[in-house]
């Protein structure tokens, strides 16, 4: 491969921004080689600048230092020239949603100036590939968030491209949906010879790549095969077995331990990393409770490597928040606080949800999965008071949000997929708003509104505009809000999406202490190791639960003869290709 053709050169490129009175380096001299015939991948959290380096690769942008060579063009002065010479696919890809399947399609060869004579052919490849042959007819915006992602991208490739270039194409989507577009991008490197490079913020999917660079805040960390980055990681992964609540605690003790750089639950065990390669800790030494337990030296994988680059990087800013002090559960019982039976939501003869009964208790993290279109986030708004039911009973903190939505509403945190709080407001002022808005007072709120910004590290930013912020500071920011009042429950929409890996730990392990202390956690996620933190799950298909159960239950259901030991995103897909199963 080392002398395969060269079709993208970047070298020492810089691009700056305005952002308010700031300015923002998106990229610092950033420099890497792709050849031809590659999965080539970006890989780095939202913010590390994948979307900018890709847009100056297709000749949308112009870098003030530096130069990108595009299949022998130079992007900045045969831009034309070269947006004619590849695809390229950006994370919002403008299909029209009033117009077919099929007239997306004519629209974008129009576009491309794909000849008419070439298109039936061009066309059938295409839907066999993507598998939208049986929905030419269906308008865009009724498909569903897979479905819309595999238009896109057929549309991007009505005219073969050398080169595809590819910005985050399964943000958002489910598993079984990623691994349709895995398929796809497999088959035009291998068929049809095209160089793929493509963005992504999920580390197992950069295991897939032949080829990545590391992008953090700018910079080119380092590039190479994943499986060689991971190699220099020998001597320093480990598994210890903690199966049910004991692994949370294990995780969080091991968390705090100098020398350990990364400790995350997966499955039964509690997967770490440590600073150097060498004798793990004894586990046994570190807390009353942990005797017994057996560390085991694993094969280290590409997302330990990258994990423990940024912990290299980032050193200054990774602590234990004061939240996560150790401590044991205090508040923890077995009521039930959510308590679901029944509930349907219809949106005219279309059932979104259908006889959904669950429970949920005191202290319990519970994630409700499913795949794009299975009703979760329905269920989601629900059970938040956003959207009333159709049938059935939803009690939430004791109250029937049939008839008690606002009740109800006091006694519980939300925060969305989406920032929601008020761009052009200050961290400090978003603070100070949600404090009234939640109905606190005097010295409660001052105090609230100090443990705010002192415990989510928010200082050093408390006066500038939340819509500027990097995207780990507004998850922190929306938590911190969603808290203020110190609600029984906790409902968290997608928390996680986009955010770097050690901010997402650095979330979880916070979320574990909350838990631990009595708040009951609601979670949605397309991550599917984050599932594996979770007390319980429902997996949710067409509107109904398919199945129900601890992570260990669930993974249990969907073994076989060719996966003895299936993860949970294996066990995830092998169930909601079967639906109708009971649950």
């Amino acid at each position: 491969m080392s002398g395969a053709e060269v079709v993208l050169d970047v070298e020492g490129v810089v691009k700056r921004f305005r952002a308010g009175e700031r300015t923002v380096e998106a990229l610092r001299g950033v420099s890497l080689v792709m050849r031809a015939g590659l999965v080539f991948g970006l890989v780095g959290p939202d913010g590390a600048g994948k979307t900018t380096l890709m847009r100056l690769i297709a000749g949308l942008l112009v870098p003030e230092k530096g130069r990108i060579t595009v299949m022998g063009l130079d992007a900045t002065r045969q831009s034309l020239a070269v947006q004619a010479a590849l695809g390229y696919m950006p994370q919002r890809f403008g299909l029209y949603e009033d117009l077919s399947v099929q007239e997306n399609l004519d629209l974008y060869a129009d576009l491309q100036g794909v000849p008419k004579s070439a298109r039936a052919a061009r066309y059938a490849e295409l839907m066999q590939m993507t598998g939208l042959g049986p929905f030419t007819r269906r308008l865009a915006g009724r498909l569903s968030g897979g479905m819309k992602q595999k238009l896109g991208l057929a549309c991007t490739l009505v005219r073969a491209p050398r080169l595809l270039v590819l910005d985050e194409p399964t943000v958002g989507v489910d598993p079984v949906s990623r691994r349709e577009l895995w398929a796809i991008v497999y088959r035009l490197v291998r068929s049809e010879g095209t160089s793929v490079l493509l963005s992504t913020a999920y580390l197992d999917e950069a295991e897939r790549c032949d080829e990545v660079v590391l992008l953090h805040e700018g910079e080119a960390m380092v590039q190479g095969r994943p499986t060689e980055l991971a190699a220099g990681m020998h001597g320093r992964s480990f598994t210890v077995r903690a199966a049910g609540p004991l692994r949370r605690r294990v995780q969080e003790v091991l968390a705090r331990q100098p020398g350990v750089v990364d400790a995350l639950i997966q499955g039964d065990d509690v997967r770490f990393v440590t600073q150097a390669a060498g004798p793990p800790p004894e586990i046994g030494a570190l807390a009353v409770g942990f005797g017994g337990l057996r560390t085991e030296s694993v094969r280290p994988r590409f997302e330990d490597a990258f994990v423990a680059l940024l912990h290299e990087r980032c050193a200054a800013r990774v602590r234990a928040s004061p939240a996560d002090d150790g401590s044991q559960a205090t508040s923890a019982s077995s009521d039930v606080v959510i308590d679901v039976r029944g509930a349907q939501r219809r949106f005219g003869d279309f059932y979104a949800v259908r006889n959904v009964s669950f429970e949920v208790r005191r202290g319990e993290i519970f994630g409700l999965l499913g795949a794009n279109g299975a009703g979760k986030s329905t269920t989601f708004r629900m059970l938040c008071g956003l959207l009333p039911a159709s049938a059935g009973s939803l009690r939430v903190a004791g109250v029937e949000l049939r008839t008690g939505a606002a009740a109800a509403r006091a006694r519980v945190g939300y925060m969305s997929q989406k920032f929601s709080l008020y761009g052009n407001l200050s961290v400090r002022q978003n603070v100070h708003f949600f404090a009234g808005a939640y109905g606190l007072r005097g010295a409660r709120r001052a105090a609230r509104e100090a443990w705010a910004i002192g415990d989510f590290d928010l200082g050093d930013e408390v006066d500038a505009e939340s819509a500027n912020l990097p995207l780990g500071f507004k998850q922190r920011l929306a938590m911190a809000c969603s808290l203020m009042h110190e609600p029984e429950i906790l409902f968290l929409d997608e928390p996680t999406s986009g955010v770097d890996p050690l901010a997402r730990r650095a979330f979880w392990r916070r979320i574990g202490a909350l838990a631990r202390h009595g708040v009951t956690v609601m979670v949605t996620t397309h991550f599917m190791e984050e599932a594996e933190y979770c007390d319980r799950l429902a997996i949710m298909a067409a509107g109904e639960i398919l199945a129900i159960g601890t992570p260990a239950e669930i993974k249990a259901r969907a073994r076989a003869p060719d996966a003895a030991e299936p993860t949970m995103e294996d066990a995830f897909i092998r169930l909601i290709q079967r639906p109708g199963q009971p649950a």
